[in-house]
């Protein structure tokens, strides 16, 4: 019976550890969701980290340290706000693994230049365009083989051209 104890004991121990290993976060990545910061709004910052086993984790604030390296900009949380007074292009943001600071990822994001006072097309706008007839007929001539040039199979040279021959 103290056997049977120990097999089981080893078992539970020996799964737990794998599962353990499996959920340490080897490296980080930022995967943001658009291309540009805004200033004046909250702006999610989203880093995954991806496992020994290959599978990617989202990271909040609890795993990791967020720094931007200026005063004016602040976090809360995966939450970077941007005062709409601050002046520079870029923001660097750097993450750091609270587990293991050895693993880091720094990055520079764009601030959004374009205010957001432009006006939308309506529907009935987008609808007209693509029912418009000389739309239709400059997006063939575009695309017509009669209005590319005629080449001849003797006018480049072959360093011209780069063939993939696998």
């Amino acid at each position: 019976m103290r056997a049977v104890r120990k097999i089981v004991f080893l078992f539970i121990f020996f799964t737990a550890w794998q599962c353990a290993q499996s959920q340490k976060v080897d490296s980080i990545c930022f995967h943001l969701y658009t291309d540009s910061l805004k200033k004046g709004f909250y702006n999610y910052i989203n880093i995954d980290g991806k496992t020994a086993d290959g599978k990617w984790l989202p990271l909040s604030s609890k795993e990791l340290e967020l720094i931007v390296f200026d005063p004016n900009l602040r976090f809360e949380n995966n939450d970077l706000f941007i005062d709409s007074a601050y002046k520079k292009e870029t923001v660097l943001v750097k993450a750091v693994l609270k587990s293991n600071p050895a693993i880091w990822k720094e990055t520079t994001i764009y601030i959004r230049k374009r205010g957001f006072d432009e006006a939308l097309k309506t529907n009935r706008e987008i609808l007209d365009e693509y029912s418009d007839p000389s739309r239709k007929s400059r997006r063939k001539n575009l695309t017509s083989s009669s209005r590319l040039p005629k080449i001849s199979p003797g006018q480049y040279r072959s360093a011209d051209v780069s063939i993939n021959q696998g």
